[in-house]
């Protein structure tokens, strides 16, 4: 393998940034921020609103000066070699674009002139790039008269007119509907195939589960946890039995009925008793079995895997009271 195949696409070390206007005692938007992308992958950067995803992306970007700390992007310092990074990187942030009054190929052949391509090359690869997302047959309609996701996927195009080894993708599916979304899901598989690497930043658990290889959660401005999706979801432990008494009057009786099958502390929240389970079948089998004998009445019964959901909001619980 080559060298430079073994060096991370995205390297960063312990950034730090503050912003002067946030306020004397204010926590910084990063604190102790590491990341490291490997090559040829979809890697996930998690965090609800204000924990510093866009303001990380900002950096690795260039878009924004770092306090302290080193940020590699293709093995170049975003400090001292900006330019060379920016010669290998594509953004596309929170909110398309392209202008509206445009069809899809002008805008593709506009953004491609103003990255100093020819007019011709621009051209050819707006033509490329528009059969590549599925557009070849509305890149003459202009693109006001697209859909959400139709948009979103030549806002992707446009962010690859320059065949960037490294992509970052600020929340892709930000106001989409499921149909939209799936559209960018598919296009974004679609880049990784073709051998970018992506950095993808989102708040929507599912969209991380469906696309990214590994996964970073961030809160306060720090990585609190990484991995596979499934080895994320394997830190919150077993499968649940989720129990929705009729009554909710028999919570306690329910918890006493089912124990024998928990594999660990059984949890009440928001009129559900939540049991750990180890053997999803037999404990369902079991339980519906015991509740029915003890004449309790359920309106729900049913198995849950843990999710990404449940990762970070018990990671959430567990953070809460560091301080930042």
């Amino acid at each position: 393998m080559p060298e430079n195949d073994r060096e991370p696409a995205i390297a960063a070390i312990g950034v730090r940034k503050a912003y002067p206007s946030a306020g004397q005692g204010q926590p910084p938007a990063l604190d102790g921020f590491d990341l490291e992308v490997s090559r040829g992958t979809v890697h996930g950067l998690l965090g609800p609103n204000g924990a510093g995803k866009t303001t990380a992306v900002r950096i690795m970007a260039t878009l924004l000066d770092l306090d302290e700390g080193t940020v590699l992007v293709g093995g170049d310092d975003v400090v001292g070699a900006g330019r060379r990074v920016r010669r290998r990187i594509g953004l596309v942030g929170q909110y398309a674009a392209v202008d509206e009054e445009l069809s899809g190929v002008q805008n593709l052949v506009m953004f491609g002139r103003l990255s100093r391509l020819s007019a011709r090359t621009a051209k050819n690869r707006a033509a490329e790039l528009l059969d590549r997302f599925g557009l070849a047959d509305t890149g003459a309609k202009r693109v006001s008269a697209y859909s959400g996701g139709m948009r979103r996927r030549l806002d992707l195009a446009a962010g690859l007119l320059v065949a960037p080894e490294i992509l970052f993708v600020d929340e892709p599916t930000t106001g989409l509907d499921p149909a939209g979304r799936r559209e960018v899901w598919a296009a974004i598989r679609d880049l990784v195939d073709g051998g970018t690497t992506v950095l993808l930043t989102t708040q929507y658990l599912e969209e991380a589960d469906q696309l990214a290889d590994r996964v970073s959660m961030l809160t306060r401005g720090r990585i609190v946890a990484e991995g596979t999706p499934a080895e994320l979801k394997a830190t919150v432990g077993d499968d649940w039995l989720d129990l929705v008494p009729r009554d909710s009057t028999d919570i306690a009786r329910i918890t006493g009925a089912v124990g024998a099958w928990a594999s660990g502390e059984i949890r009440v929240s928001d009129g559900t008793v939540r049991v750990p389970v180890v053997d999803r079948a037999g404990a369902l089998l079991g339980a519906a079995a015991a509740l029915r004998d003890a004449g309790i009445g359920l309106d729900d019964i049913a198995i849950r895997t843990p999710t990404l959901d449940d990762v970070f909001l018990n990671l959430t619980e567990k953070t809460e009271g560091v301080p930042v």
